[in-house]
């Protein structure tokens, strides 16, 4: 039988069970809030994609326009090809859910519209973060088997390592500028439909819920990434004291 140290055991929760329960917890909870006021028609009863139009007409974003994509909650805008795309669940729907979905995009049309500064830095990282991603396995793979197997080239092992949590850093970086991001969305969000009297008072709540729902799933990102990054440099420290 194997037993494990209080000290393993602490590693195990923190490092391993604690982002699979945050993870777990904050797609049950984006999924059923959603579900729950997606069933909950607005008194405007306007469609998620007119309403959605409308607020790109009245910014004056004549370049945009508003698709159907397929799947579930896979509402996205897209910058360089110049879409918003509603789910299939969200398109033609009037419901509190769908309206909050839609607006959280149209949140970030006016964002790229106004130069919100964290989209700007995020725009300059991730052209270098898309291309490094595609060798930064090759690069910890190879550094590991340097430093462990190849003593002479131990130190150039070591470089690659760095290199590695170097990349891993930015991508760290990446979910830590896109959780502002999201948040400021969907505040955007919040105001547009105050502003334009789609939902009343008693609805806002309702699609605040649904919008800080969604948000959940990137604390439990940018949380997931950074114990990714601390167990990193514990590896790695623990290899250069071997």
């Amino acid at each position: 039988m194997i037993y494990l140290s209080s000290h393993n055991l602490i590693y195990i929760g923190i490092f391993f069970i604690l982002p699979l329960i945050l993870s777990i917890y904050s797609q049950v909870k984006v999924t059923s809030t959603f579900n729950k006021y997606s069933k909950v028609n607005s008194i405007s009863n306007i469609t998620a994609s007119t309403f959605a139009k409308t607020l790109l007409t009245s910014a004056g974003i004549s370049d945009i326009t508003i698709t159907k994509c397929s799947g579930y909650l896979t509402d996205h805008f897209h910058p360089t090809k110049k879409y918003v795309a509603l789910s299939d669940s969200v398109y033609n729907s009037s419901s509190i859910a769908s309206l909050g979905v839609a607006t959280h995009e149209i949140g970030h049309v006016l964002q790229y519209k106004n130069n919100y500064l964290p989209i700007k830095i995020r725009r300059i990282i991730q052209p270098i973060l898309n291309f490094s991603s595609r060798f930064m396995w090759l690069i910890l793979i190879s550094g590991l088997i340097l430093t462990l197997f190849i003593p002479t080239l131990v130190n150039a092992g070591e470089i690659m390592i760095i290199v590695f949590i170097g990349i891993y850093t930015l991508s760290f970086l990446f979910s830590l500028l896109t959780l502002p991001i999201e948040k400021n969305a969907s505040k955007r969000a919040l105001n547009l439909l105050k502003e334009t009297n789609t939902l009343n008072s008693y609805e806002l709540a309702q699609a605040k819920e649904v919008l800080d729902a969604a948000a959940l799933t990137y604390v439990a990102s940018l949380v997931s990434s950074l114990l990714v990054l601390l167990r990193l440099l514990l590896i790695f420290n623990k290899i250069r004291r071997d």
